[in-house]
């Protein structure tokens, strides 16, 4: 889809956001889009997510703006110090 949301079964799409501009953004008109978010938002329900919407959430945990750690392709980033963050934390 060049990006987007899906939801998905025993790898078989169930619903899709084709969002192909940046996989933010889509060339389709708003009324489509938000036709096929209500669409893939429903067929995460169906596979158990509690979420109201699901995929507007994990839109934003992939900005590495907002609000203290976002996801990249590099890894988990610190949004202050825009520095790289590694995951693991070590105990003594």
């Amino acid at each position: 889809a060049g990006g987007g949301f899906v939801a998905v079964r025993d790898s078989e799409p169930l619903a899709l956001v084709p969002l192909p501009f940046l996989g933010l953004m889509s060339t389709e008109p708003a009324e489509k889009v938000v036709e096929a978010l209500e669409e893939t938002n429903e067929a995460a329900k169906e596979l158990g997510c509690l979420l109201r919407a699901p995929f507007m959430q994990l839109e934003f945990v992939t900005l590495p703006t907002v609000p203290d750690l976002g996801m990249t392709d590099l890894g988990l980033v610190d949004a202050r110090s825009f520095t790289i963050v590694n995951p693991i934390l070590e105990t003594k």
